[in-house]
């Protein structure tokens, strides 16, 4: 099993922390790290969820009590969109090179956490301030802007010309896994209602030591028309597809990130042809639309942000980078 060293971790969080001037956004000498935490980082990945305890519900808003991380959640069914429960509201996994997390409420999209340093930074995130990781930090930021959107990646279920969204689950639970060559979050959705169906969902996400994609797999309890994938949809920018003979990719890149006008972000979902019905335009998503099934789904997602160390900064090099994993997939029918 190889280890990383956390010590470097630290002294470099907090020497670039010194020279921040905003208290807010900066990994302070006071993080608390918890041996839990400690031990997660000792792998190339690490995926974590990190809960509130000690205070109570006071309706859908939880007041009081310290973040703890836990390998799993039942999700309280008083938790929504900033409820103040979990730390940065989901869980998070991440690489040397990139982060994400999922919305653990109703909206369930992926969002991007870009990296400017080469380290494990997630057990610092959303400790100095619930919200802290949207402003520029020594480490990174929240770089995504998902609006109503499922982000890079997430899922939902498109009917009507629309996406539906979690907003009516009966119950939710969420897990997390390290170990030397992955890490991992698996939910549970049991009792997932959109119009006249009602189904349970697992879905897993697994990051891996090298490179920024994602796999993810979901498995429906009974086919349904509609489960799908996708990209945030921004207007100015052209949607890119590429297929070969077994797998395909739809991407996209330019400026959509909340860093600035000019901050630039590919991000790109593979997929495999015989699994897909069609790929559509939603509102606010480019779709891939997966054929009804009970059998397990899987496709791969990324993020590439300009501004990580070593990072692509042009959408030639961004392109070729795709393609030679558009390659590898039609070789080997896997990334990992």
């Amino acid at each position: 099993m190889k280890k990383i060293n956390l010590l470097p971790v630290i002294a470099s969080l907090l020497l670039f922390s010194c020279n921040d001037s905003k208290k807010e956004n900066k990994v302070s000498e006071d993080t608390v790290v918890t041996d839990n935490e400690i031990s997660s980082t000792s792998y190339d990945t690490y995926a974590e969820l990190s809960a509130k305890e000690g205070g109570s519900w006071k309706g859908h808003e939880y007041e009081g009590g310290d973040f703890k991380n836990v390998e799993s959640l039942d999700v309280p069914k008083e938790h929504t969109d900033h409820s103040w429960y979990i730390r940065y509201e989901g869980p998070g996994w991440e690489n040397k090179q990139v982060g994400y997390r999922l919305y653990l409420d109703w909206r369930n999209a992926i969002d991007i956490f870009g990296k400017k340093v080469d380290t494990l930074v997630l057990p610092y995130v959303g400790q100095d301030g619930f919200d802290s990781y949207h402003e520029a930090s020594p480490w990174g930021q929240d770089i995504l802007k998902a609006g109503k959107s499922m982000g890079i990646g997430g899922y939902g279920r498109y009917m009507n010309d629309t996406v539906a969204h979690f907003r009516n689950v009966a119950h939710t639970k969420a897990k997390v896994s390290n170990s030397a060559s992955s890490s991992s979050v698996v939910i549970d959705y049991q009792g997932w209602n959109t119009g006249k169906d009602t189904i349970d969902l697992k879905s897993k996400l697994s990051i891996f030591p090298e490179d920024r994609y994602m796999k993810a797999e979901l498995t429906p309890s009974k086919e349904i028309e509609g489960l799908t994938t996708g990209i945030v949809k921004f207007p100015d920018l052209e949607l890119m597809k590429k297929e070969g003979e077994k797998w395909g990719y739809i991407a996209t890149y330019g400026t959509q990130t909340l860093v600035s006008d000019t901050d630039k972000l590919g991000m790109a979902v593979f997929y495999k042809k015989d699994e897909v019905a069609q790929q559509v335009e939603g509102v606010n998503d480019h779709l891939l639309v997966f054929k009804p099934t009970t059998n397990t789904v899987t496709y791969y997602f990324l993020g590439a942000w300009e501004q990580e160390k070593g990072g692509i900064t042009t959408q030639e090099d961004f392109v070729a980078s795709i393609n030679e994993l558009l390659n590898t997939l039609e070789k080997d029918n896997s990334l990992n």
